[in-house]
């Protein structure tokens, strides 16, 4: 993989997680459940060999890379509320690397959630709570909390709730990558046309 490539990667597991975040606030439910998976597994892995291996491999994120194409691509087929989620997921990354003590804890905490499931066993939904517990007390304090549309009757739900922050704890993880492979605020205003041709290049071998 080249750098282009490394980035975009990080930024299809953004976009995955934004797009998931807007289906489940708008309907409740997220289909197929493997983007659940795929999200999950991408905030336990803490120590992978290559970054495809954070999603559990590139096919696992096609539909973040279909996405984040159209969001780079043609300006009609933009859609504003997910660009807000991925500015808030990378802004909210941004105050947490300038928090190492927090940072710390936060690896503590995965670790803990990543013995629940692979140890004991946990079902989703209990590691969806946790997750979600991560960032509630983590990662919301350090700044502006990303304010999600949707119906009401579903952002009622606990489960929906807990759903939704564990996706966007797991978007903060894809924009920490983004960082630690390079990338840069700028490139969104001065490479977008090398970040659609990595992706468009992702999308033919994914």
């Amino acid at each position: 993989m080249n750098d282009w490539q490394q980035r975009v990667i990080a930024l299809a597991g953004m976009s995955l997680s934004a797009a998931a975040v807007q289906k489940i606030a708008r309907s409740g439910s997220l289909y197929p459940e493997s983007i659940t998976d795929t999200l999950v597994h991408s905030v336990l892995q803490q120590s992978p060999d290559s970054i495809e291996q954070v999603y559990g491999g590139l096919a696992n994120i096609q539909p973040g890379l279909q996405t984040l194409v159209r969001q780079i691509g043609s300006s009609s087929q933009k859609d504003v509320e997910v660009t807000r989620y991925l500015i808030g997921m990378l802004h909210l990354s941004r105050l947490l690397l300038k928090e190492p003590k927090v940072l710390d804890e936060l690896g503590q905490r995965i670790s803990q959630i990543k013995r629940q499931k692979e140890e004991f066993g946990f079902e989703q939904y209990r590691i969806l709570e946790s997750m979600a517990g991560v960032y509630r007390e983590l990662i919301s304090p350090l700044g502006q909390p990303i304010r999600i549309n949707g119906k009401p009757e579903v952002l009622k739900s606990d489960a929906n709730q807990h759903h939704i922050r564990a996706l966007l704890l797991a978007g903060v993880r894809s924009a920490i990558l983004w960082n630690q492979v390079g990338g840069k605020r700028r490139h969104f205003i001065f490479s977008r046309k090398q970040m659609l041709k990595a992706a468009q290049q992702l999308l033919q071998i994914a």
